[in-house]
């Protein structure tokens, strides 16, 4: 009697053990694919216009994952239709930039949407949907500066210019001849804070982040170029970063596909004009 209920005790763990499993992850082409009814995001959340953080939920803002804070920004709002397409709850998971990619891979996130491009290099680690946005690279510099009324990136010789680490923008100083090319630096409210402090005479970055710069803070002045940046069209176009083999890429796709570019235009200039002062 004793050895068949140590046998049907094991058998039952067994079967819980195979249950719990199951019910958490599936196989999916060597791709973990979550089966809960959540969409986790990953972005920064201090990169507005498209991500950035804030104490509540105005504007759409989305509720941090196991925070007190809320995200909100272009790259939520695209988010937030991806998630009612696929119709999942949508969970936003606050991740350093380089972060991301790891997060990602291992099951974390269930996509990157951080203004994130689909470089070659990343491509070769993860999959990437259809572009959701394509910018060009202009540069942050404080207004009254000698540096406010340039045309070429060549006027920016002897200039101290620094740019975000791990991006493409950080590797296209090099081709302003006789810059002083400082160290990178992990994000954009680091590199607002350096340009207003001295610390630095210009930041390499994208149209939207730019313009929200120059929104948020009198001092700074977005220079466009009439000799700019050489550039592949995969360097300038944002998509949404997936696992390698995900059956969500197609869904992705359909999702975006849905997003007119009228109604793009309207997102990024709403998440202009509603990013907080502060950032």
């Amino acid at each position: 009697m004793k050895k068949k209920l140590l046998v049907l005790i094991a058998a039952m763990l067994t079967l819980a053990m195979l249950v719990s499993g199951c019910a958490k992850t599936s196989k999916n082409e060597g791709a973990l694919v979550s089966d809960d009814n959540t969409f986790k995001v990953g972005l920064e959340a201090g990169y507005p216009p498209f991500n950035w953080t804030q104490m509540d939920d105005s504007n759409g803002a989305v509720k941090i994952s196991n925070a007190a804070e809320y995200a909100g920004g272009y790259d939520v709002e695209i988010a937030k239709r991806i998630a009612e397409h696929l119709g999942k709850e949508l969970v936003i998971v606050k991740t350093e930039w380089d972060g991301l990619i790891p997060a990602l891979t291992s099951g974390k996130i269930d996509a990157i949407i951080a203004g994130m491009s689909p470089t070659a290099d990343r491509k070769e680690t993860i999959d990437f949907s259809d572009n959701y946005y394509t910018s060009d690279l202009v540069m942050v510099v404080k207004k009254g500066s000698k540096y406010e009324n340039a045309k070429s990136i060549q006027d920016f010789k002897g200039a101290k210019i620094t740019a975000q680490l791990n991006t493409f923008h950080y590797t296209v100083i090099d081709q302003i001849e006789g810059v002083e090319k400082l160290a990178a630096m992990d994000n954009f409210p680091a590199m607002r804070v350096a340009l207003e402090s001295g610390m630095i005479d210009g930041y390499i970055s994208e149209r939207p982040e730019a313009i929200s710069a120059q929104a948020a803070n009198s001092n700074f002045v977005m220079v466009e170029f009439t000799d700019g940046f050489k550039t592949s069209p995969e360097d300038t176009a944002i998509a949404v970063g997936l696992r390698k083999g995900s059956e969500l890429t197609a869904k992705v796709n359909e999702a975006l596909a849905k997003i007119s570019e009228e109604e793009r235009k309207q997102l990024m200039d709403n998440a202009i004009k509603n990013q907080p002062a502060a950032e």
